[in-house]
C-alpha cells in the first residue's frame, strides 16, 4: 500500500499542476518572451512524469524504513511536495512569475536538503532525486529569465 501511495501521490501533484498548465500554455504562456534555451512545450509533460516516478520510488525507500530519520524524511518529502504542487497554480494560474520564482528557488533548496537527509537512510533514494534537482535548477533559470524578459 505504501509503495502504491508513494508512486501515485507525486503523480497526483503533477496532475493538479497540469490542470493550470494545460489551460495557460496555448494562451498566456505562448505570449511570453522566452529565452533561447527554452525547451519545446511538449517536453515538460514526459519529463515530469519520469521525475515524479523517481521521486515516488525515493519516497518509498524512506517510507518503508522504520527509523527516526526515515520518518523525518517522509515528512520533509510531503512538505516539499506542497511547494512543488503550488508552483504551477502560481505561475500558470495566477501568472505571478516572480512569486513562482521565489517558490521554485525554495523548492530547489528543499531538494538539496532532501538529497542530504535521504542519503542517511538510502543512498539510492538520494541519488534518485539528483535528476529532479538538475531539472528544477534548469526550471529555476528558465523561470528567472521569463521574469526578466516579461
Amino acid at each position: 500500500m505504501r509503495f502504491l501511495a508513494s508512486i501515485l501521490l507525486p503523480q497526483l501533484s503533477g496532475f493538479v499542476g497540469s490542470y493550470f498548465t494545460v489551460q495557460a500554455i496555448p494562451t498566456w504562456y505562448m505570449s511570453l518572451n522566452k529565452p533561447s534555451f527554452s525547451p519545446p512545450n511538449w517536453l515538460f509533460g514526459p519529463i515530469w512524469v519520469i521525475l515524479y516516478l523517481l521521486m515516488g520510488i525515493a519516497l518509498y525507500l524512506n517510507w518503508s524504513k522504520n527509523t527516526k530519520q526515515a520518518k523525518f524524511n517522509v515528512q520533509l518529502f510531503f512538505i516539499h511536495l506542497f511547494f512543488n504542487l503550488i508552483w504551477a497554480p502560481v505561475f500558470f494560474g495566477l501568472k505571478d512569475i516572480f512569486l513562482a520564482l521565489e517558490i521554485i528557488i525554495f523548492l530547489w533548496a528543499m531538494i538539496i536538503v532532501m538529497i542530504d537527509k535521504f542519503w542517511k537512510v538510502s543512498r539510492i533514494s538520494s541519488l534518485l532525486l539528483v535528476p529532479y534537482l538538475l531539472w528544477v535548477a534548469y526550471a529555476s533559470l528558465l523561470n528567472y529569465f521569463l521574469w526578466k524578459l516579461n
